[in-house]
This record gives C-alpha cells, sequence and structure tokens, in this order.
C-alpha cells in the first residue's frame, strides 16, 4: 500500500456552504423546540405519566450507540492491525466524537431540568447505571481525543495501537452501560435482561458502521476525492456480517424471555399485539432494517452497486432507530406488573397499556441533535487532515492488481 496522504477539504463551494447553513438552521430549530418544551413544560410533548421517555431519548440513545460503533473502522485499524482500515481510523474517531455530542445534547436537553445536570456530576450513587454513564461518557471524550492525537502526530504514532485498544475496551464497556440502563430496570418485563448489554454492542457495530459508510459516500462524492470500490466493499459486507448479527441477538433475546413465564404477556405484546409496536417491529425492524440490507449487500449486482450500498445503510439505520423505538417506548407502554398471578385495575392507568403519540418539538429536538453531529463533522474536515486526498484502490488496497 502507498503512502497516505491527508489534508482538509477546501470548504469554499457553494454547496459547502449551503449544507452548513442548513445544519445550522436545524441547530437552531432543536434549541427553540428544547426553549418550547422547557417554558411550556413537558405536558405540550407525547410524553406522559406512562411514557416518561419518548422520541428525544429514541434519538440520544440511537446517537450514543452509534458512536461507539462508528470507532469501530478506528479499531479495526489500530487493534486488529488490518492495514487496509488505518487510512479511514482518523474519520472514524471524528464520527464517534461527532456522534456522542449530538446524542449528548438531546439527552441533556431532554432532562426537563438540565440545570440539575449539575447535581447528577457531582452528587454519585454508584448504584444507578446513571451515575456510571456519566464517567463513561466524558471518558470517551478524553480517550478518543487522545487516540487521535496519537494518530494524527507523527511523534506519538508509536503509541497509537496502546490508545487504539484503550479506546476499543473504553467504547465497549460505554455501550454495555448504555445496554444495562435497560437490563437493570427488574420494574419493566420488557427490560430486565443480561442480553441488553451484548445485544447493544452488536447494535452499535451495525448503527455506527451504517452511518460510517454513508458519510465516507458523501465526503469522497462531494469533494470529488477518488473512492475505490475495494474498501467499500470491505465495509459493506462488515455491515452485512453486523446486521446479521444483531437479528440473531434479538431472536435469543425473545427465545431467553418465553423461557420465562413471567415475560409471556410482554413478548406476546410485542410480536403478536393488535399495536404499533408489533407492525414496526415486523415490518421496519426486521423486514426493512435487517432482511432487505442482507439481501441488498449480498447480492451479485446490487451489492457491488454504490447506490444499492447507499440504500442499505439507510434502511439499516432506519430499522436501527426503530428498534430503539420498540425498546424504550414499547418497553414503558407496556403495563406494570405490580402484583404477579393478579389482575389490577383502578383510576390510575393501572393494567392499562400506555398511550404515546409524538410531538413536532420532540422530533425538531432529536433531529437538531442529529444536526450537531454533522455539523460537528462538515466543519473539522475544513479546518484538520481528517481524510486522505484519495481512497482509490491502488491507494489504499494491499492486494490491488492492475489490470492490464
Amino acid at each position: 500500500m502507498k503512502k497516505v496522504y491527508f489534508s482538509e477539504i477546501s470548504g469554499n463551494s457553494l454547496g459547502y456552504l449551503a449544507l452548513v447553513a442548513g445544519l445550522g438552521l436545524l441547530v437552531l430549530l432543536g434549541l427553540a423546540a428544547f426553549w418550547y418544551m422547557e417554558y411550556n413544560g413537558h405536558w405540550v410533548t407525547g410524553m406522559n405519566d406512562q411514557v416518561v421517555w419518548g422520541i428525544p431519548h429514541v434519538f440520544a440513545v440511537f446517537l450514543i450507540v452509534a458512536a461507539s460503533g462508528a470507532l469501530n473502522v478506528a479499531s479495526i485499524s489500530s487493534v486488529f492491525s488490518k492495514t487496509a482500515y488505518k487510512p479511514l481510523a482518523r474519520l472514524s474517531g471524528l464520527l464517534a466524537l461527532a456522534l456522542l455530542a449530538g446524542g449528548l445534547m438531546v439527552l441533556v436537553l431532554d432532562l426537563g431540568r438540565p440545570d440539575r445536570l449539575i447535581i447528577a456530576m457531582t452528587k454519585y450513587n454508584f448504584k444507578s447505571i446513571f451515575a456510571w454513564n456519566i464517567y463513561l461518557y466524558t471518558g470517551f471524550f478524553v480517550v478518543v481525543i487522545v487516540y487521535l492525537w496519537m494518530m494524527m502526530e507523527r511523534k506519538m504514532n508509536k503509541y497509537t495501537h496502546a490508545a487504539g485498544t484503550a479506546a476499543f475496551i473504553w467504547r465497549l464497556t460505554l455501550t454495555t452501560g448504555t445496554g444495562s440502563i435497560f437490563g437493570f430496570i427488574v420494574a419493566r418485563q420488557f427490560y430486565d435482561s443480561a442480553i441488553y448489554a451484548p445485544m447493544f454492542i452488536i447494535m452499535s457495530f451495525s448503527f455506527g458502521l451504517a452511518i460510517f459508510i454513508l458519510m465516507l459516500m458523501a465526503i469522497y462524492g462531494g469533494t470529488g476525492r477518488p473512492l475505490g470500490d475495494a474498501i467499500l466493499f470491505r465495509l459493506k459486507n462488515l455491515l452485512g456480517v453486523f446486521v446479521a448479527a444483531v437479528l440473531f441477538m434479538v431472536i435469543i433475546f425473545f427465545l431467553t424471555a418465553l423461557y420465562a413465564t413471567e415475560h409471556h404477556d410482554v413478548v406476546r405484546f410485542i410480536l403478536s399485539g393488535d399495536n404499533i409496536y408489533t407492525k414496526l417491529f415486523w415490518v421496519v425492524q426486521v423486514i426493512l432494517g435487517s432482511l432487505v440490507p442482507i439481501a441488498i449487500f449480498y447480492n451479485p449486482v446490487t451489492g457491488t452497486s454504490r447506490a444499492w450500498i447507499a440504500i442499505g445503510s439507510i434502511l439499516v439505520i432506519l430499522g436501527g432507530f426503530v428498534q430503539i423505538f420498540v425498546i424504550i417506548v414499547g418497553g414503558q407502554a407496556f403495563p406494570l406488573v405490580l402484583f404477579p398471578g393478579m389482575e389490577v385495575s383502578s383510576s390510575f392507568y393501572d393494567g392499562v397499556v400506555g398511550s404515546y403519540t409524538p410531538s413536532l418539538p420532540e422530533f425538531l429536538l432529536g433531529i437538531g441533535g442529529v444536526a450537531v453531529a454533522l455539523i460537528i463533522v462538515t466543519l473539522a474536515l475544513k479546518v484538520l487532515q481528517f481524510t486522505p486526498n484519495s481512497l482509490a484502490d491502488e491507494d489504499v488496497d494491499p492486494h490491488y492488481v492492475k489490470a492490464k
């Protein structure tokens, strides 16, 4: 493989300026939505006493999980010494930081009282997984920034493997902590499972890589830099494996839940109920978000088409978002089992399936978080050398053989 040269993008075109302006507008709309909900109270949202985590939390958790997975490309390069992925490591680290920043912005602004975050950051209850996650999220920023420094400063390159290993371990711990938020909640029948920790790790691999592929194609397509088939097809095939692994973990999750009688009702509610969560699970998460992308990636025709690879990646992201929605909102909608084996009925909605209709401000806040992540990447590419000048096959593929 030839020596890879990195450089900033020019960022002087009308398209680039329009992109920054558009993303900035979305960020402002997200902040306006936050102000509207903060000023009027959360009664203006679709959330209620039964569903207290809504669409903003879905966006936040999705972005946080994807942030861990976006770093996977860098980990493959540094930790597992796969030289073909080395030119992508810097962009991988940048995207991981940006996604986490966007996710945490939504999470903090959806608290209702963001100022109380100061209490959470100064007084810790280590029996709470939320307290652990404060360390995990802030530590992720520190570890990945140091990792990027080791990669981008020539004198520090010898420490890249050590920094990459630390980042790899930290991101696995971070995703384990995020999954454990749900796994440790024993009061909710759809949560309360140790499977959530490994399932969230696999989900992060899938979501993060799908976003990374789309970003890579957009950056190199928008700047006119060459992007060869070798690296793109490697990433596409890897994404197919991750998507299949997520589907496998979902199957294991439900089989495990079916083993315990106490979970039979909630499994029936998700898999065969007459509700929106069942439809989203089967149509969007399983079919459109899993089976269709796998078919696209491994079909000899669609698997070699960049347009189809992009479509498959978009479907993976859509399916992943819906998967988080079903977990968070669907898990809350199912009524609490206060007295196992007994029927509970009262004026406080006991035994009643929770209703939730997302409001526009909730969507705007979530989209604002996505825009924050994208604008961080967009501006960083202009000021720092995160992307190689060329990812053509002859420049990055160690097994490239020029056709005669």
